[in-house]
């Protein structure tokens, strides 16, 4: 059983290579990050032109413009640079700007979530609270006088950013943790059923065995030692028990064929020829449950090709659909069986990522050497092609008897 674990409400880590805003509380909401970039250059574009029209081209207009540009440079930076260098050098443009232009405070709003985004959560409080005085201190200069709108509307602004993040973030991470402890769940439901599969398995060809191969050997054998007593005084009924022994042994003979033709997988039973349809049900399969594209293609007439080579072409083609799945990265697979005159074809094409080494790891790669075996055992040949970023080719053929 799986015990659920718990989870502290901490940032996300940020991926290797991942932009500057993969770190920190909700760190993953890409959604909201072209919000960010609208909001923050409206404001940055309003804000300078509230200056202009203010104060207008001179006094300070330039540097103001110009800081204006340095802010929005810095802000676009934000793939190149590390996050937090990036944040830091960010409010430091923003703070020298809000000192010329009290107007600029307004772009502390944007900032707040930005570094919401960035930085762990109490280190993002104190940079918020950082900007919440500026603003307060700025302003309050400007008008000369002590106004309770302007201390009290950022505060309540940045309260309610970091109240309103604080309760998104710990629900993402509750819904993360039950997304785990599913996925775990699912997982050890898929051993326990493979596993009771397996003992049904075993248990079904151990009543086989025991209810004809050993019932039969059993009684051969009393039939013998029956034949063997009776031998030289009643010659008749001693070759009346061989030739029972001989049908008994017949009929464990066909018992024995019968067991082993059980084993083929299940579609194939269904009459002949069986495998087209069951390379059909099989890929509907796998495109019920995953997110590849899986076609069937059969070319020729169908004809009977025997369960051995039947079961050796289906397990071919479920092999290379999972390493299509489990490998290639494809949103499409295509599965071709041709049926021609000298010869019964399988391709297995997908639009994956493509091979791009041979495995290092000597405990893996045994699946296409179990297919080139099966395959040789028929007779029958294994062609392999695939380029980086081109996907996989798979072309298993096995040669048909002819009558």
């Amino acid at each position: 059983m799986t015990t659920s674990r718990s989870h502290p409400a901490t940032a996300v880590p940020a991926a290797p290579g991942a932009p500057a805003w993969a770190a920190g509380i909700l760190g993953r909401a890409n959604g909201l990050v072209t919000a960010l970039h609208a909001a923050f250059v409206v404001l940055v574009l309003a804000s300078a032109v509230r200056y202009l029209s203010g104060h207008g081209f001179g006094d300070r207009a330039p540097w103001v413009l110009t800081g204006a540009v340095v802010l929005l440079a810095t802000y676009a930076a934000y793939r190149v640079l590390p996050s937090r260098v990036w944040l830091a050098l960010l409010v430091a443009v923003w703070f020298g700007l809000v000192l010329l232009a009290p107007s600029f405070a307004w772009c502390a709003v944007p900032l707040s979530f930005v570094a919401l985004r960035v930085l762990p959560f109490w280190p993002a409080c104190a940079v918020v609270a950082g900007m919440v005085v500026t603003t307060v201190v700025t302003w309050t200069r400007m008008t000369d006088r002590l106004d309770p709108t302007i201390v009290l509307g950022p505060v309540c602004v940045a309260v309610l950013a970091v109240g309103a993040y604080r309760a998104l973030e710990r629900d993402a991470l509750k819904r993360q943790a039950l997304l785990d402890d599913l996925h775990a769940a699912q997982g050890d439901l898929a051993d326990a059923q493979h596993q009771a599969g397996v003992l049904a398995e075993r248990a079904r060809l151990s009543r086989e065995i025991h209810d004809s191969v050993a019932q039969g050997l059993s009684s051969i054998n009393l039939l013998l030692q029956a034949a063997e007593r009776e031998w030289d005084d009643r010659p008749g009924a001693a070759r009346e028990h061989a030739a029972q022994a001989a049908a008994t042994a017949r009929d464990g003979l066909d018992e024995v064929r019968r067991v082993v033709r059980d084993l083929a997988p299940a579609e194939l039973a269904s009459g002949d020829p069986a495998l087209p349809g069951a390379l059909r049900s099989t890929c509907e399969r796998l495109a019920a449950h995953t997110g590849v594209d899986v076609q069937v293609q059969v070319h020729g007439t169908p004809v009977a090709l025997g369960a051995e080579v039947e079961t050796a072409l289906l397990r071919t083609a479920r092999g290379a659909l999972a390493n299509v799945l489990e490998h290639a990265d494809a949103t499409t697979a295509v599965v071709t069986l041709t049926y021609q005159p000298d010869a019964v074809v399988l391709d297995v094409r997908d639009d994956g990522r493509g091979m791009t080494a041979r495995p290092t790891d000597p405990d893996r790669g045994r699946g296409l050497a179990g297919i080139r075996e099966r395959l040789q055992a028929l007779g029958g040949t294994l062609v392999l092609e695939s380029e980086p970023g081109e996907g996989t080719a798979l072309a298993a053929s096995v040669p048909l008897e002819r009558s």
